[in-house]
Order: structure tokens, then C-alpha cells, then sequence
């Protein structure tokens, strides 16, 4: 069991608030992973303009999904990978593709795999990608852009996986449905 506190909009530090508060309006509750980033604001904060951010990047509904889930199935992460099912389900994302993510199977379609494959080489080879990883992911219909998008998202799912992992937070009962181990 964690001994992270699981921060409300009254028990969080002053400078969390504002940031819980938004989560509430954007979720209609506080998932537990930014009640527990909460005790430390900078990184609820960090968490919170980066993923808006990746969220308005130029990938779209699935590769969005395929980049998040790449790297919370690489990471083993038993809080994201239910949270990003739920997520991708209401953003009306493929079930088949979910699942094929979870399960690590083919993506459903050869340009996912691509975006797959590229992230999967840059979380294991800490971004270190080869002349042959880079043409593949270009000829796939990829840009540069987008290459450094999947940065972003690395970024953002670097500081969730690690979080869940060092206080084991709780999925949150609305993504319990979509549990993963």
C-alpha cells in the first residue's frame, strides 16, 4: 500500500489547488494520479501543460493512443494503461487498436505501426534512433514534426508511468473495467 497521500482540493498544497480544480472541470473528478502528483505542484503542473499540449499536437485520436500506450505498455505502467482504454475509448478510438496495443499485436494499420515502432525504438534506445528507423518512420508519411511530437509524449508518459510506479496509485473505479496487467 502507498503512503502518497491522494490529494483533494482541500488537502492539497495551495499552489496544487488551482491545478485540481482544473482537473475537476476537465474530468468532472480528480483522477488519483493528480491527486498524488499534487503533493508535489511543479509536476502536477508539468503533467497538466504538457499533455494539453500533446493533445493539440498534429497527431491525431489513434496516434495519440499508440504513442501513450507504446510507452505505458513498455513501461508496464498499471495505472495508465486502464486510464489510456478508458481515454481512447472516449475519444472513439478503435477498440482493435486498443487492444492490440495492450496485448502488443500488430497495429491495425501499417502507419500505426510505424508511429508504434519508432516509439517503441526511441523509449528503449533512450531516443537514440537509426538512419533506418528515421527513413521508415519518414516514408511512413511522418514528418519531423511529428518526430519530435512523439518526444512530447514520451515526456509526459515519463512522468506518469514513473509517479504510478513509485507511489502505486490506485486506478480510479472508472477505468477498473479496463484493468491490465
Amino acid at each position: 500500500m502507498s503512503s502518497f497521500t491522494i490529494h483533494t482540493v482541500e488537502s492539497a498544497p495551495d499552489a496544487s489547488k488551482p491545478l485540481l480544480e482544473n482537473s475537476l472541470k476537465s474530468f468532472g473528478m480528480i483522477p488519483n494520479l493528480h491527486g498524488v502528483m499534487a503533493e508535489a505542484p511543479a509536476i502536477l503542473e508539468a503533467y497538466q501543460t504538457i499533455g494539453k499540449l500533446f493533445e493539440q499536437s498534429s497527431l491525431d485520436a489513434e496516434e495519440l493512443t499508440v504513442v501513450w500506450q507504446t510507452v505505458n505498455v513498455e513501461h508496464a505502467c498499471h495505472y495508465c494503461v486502464p486510464a489510456h482504454t478508458g481515454i481512447a475509448h472516449s475519444m472513439k478510438v478503435d477498440p482493435a487498436l486498443t487492444e492490440a496495443l495492450r496485448n502488443r499485436k500488430p497495429m491495425t494499420k501499417e502507419k500505426l505501426q510505424v508511429l508504434h515502432d519508432t516509439t517503441l525504438a526511441m523509449v528503449r534506445n533512450r531516443g537514440h534512433l537509426t538512419p533506418s528507423e528515421l527513413q521508415t518512420f519518414y516514408s511512413a508519411g511522418y514528418s519531423q514534426q511529428q518526430l519530435l511530437e512523439i518526444v512530447l509524449g514520451v515526456s509526459m508518459k515519463v512522468m506518469s508511468n514513473y509517479t504510478n510506479h513509485i507511489t502505486g496509485t490506485p486506478v480510479d473505479k472508472v477505468f477498473e473495467k479496463f484493468a491490465w496487467s
